[in-house]
């Protein structure tokens, strides 16, 4: 059974850090490209970053590209996201997810087969 679990959510001044991290069981993580998502109260889920089976490849939404940094963690199943410069506009829940199609580093939810449960980040203000 392929499970996502996420971890590294809380509370945070505007401006703090937070890594997430996600831990992968019932896959091989670095058999898939990888994805971090977010859903703020009130809209959609949104793409936020990803990164390819191999590492070798990273992609990020515009805002914020060059405050968060997505990773392979050194344990072989996870996958961790370092968010910096944090703003208001960042509280959501994130999630973390993982595609089989290595092909495409994909945006798109409908590219992503499994998901975890979510996380809260809460920036305030």
């Amino acid at each position: 059974q392929v499970q996502l679990a996420e971890s590294g959510g809380g509370l945070v001044q505007a401006g703090g850090s937070l890594r997430l991290s996600c831990a992968t069981s019932g896959l091989t993580s670095t058999d898939y490209n990888m994805g971090w998502f977010r859903q703020a109260p009130g809209k959609e889920r949104e793409f936020v970053a990803a990164i390819s089976w191999s590492g070798g490849a990273t992609d990020y939404l515009t805002s914020v590209k060059g405050r968060f940094t997505i990773s392979r963690g050194y344990a072989r199943n996870t996958v961790s996201i370092e968010m910096n410069r944090l703003r208001p506009e960042d509280t959501a829940v994130y999630y973390c997810a993982a595609s089989s199609n290595r092909r495409v580093l994909g945006r798109l939810i409908s590219v992503y087969e499994y998901w975890g449960q979510g996380t809260q980040v809460t920036v305030a203000s």
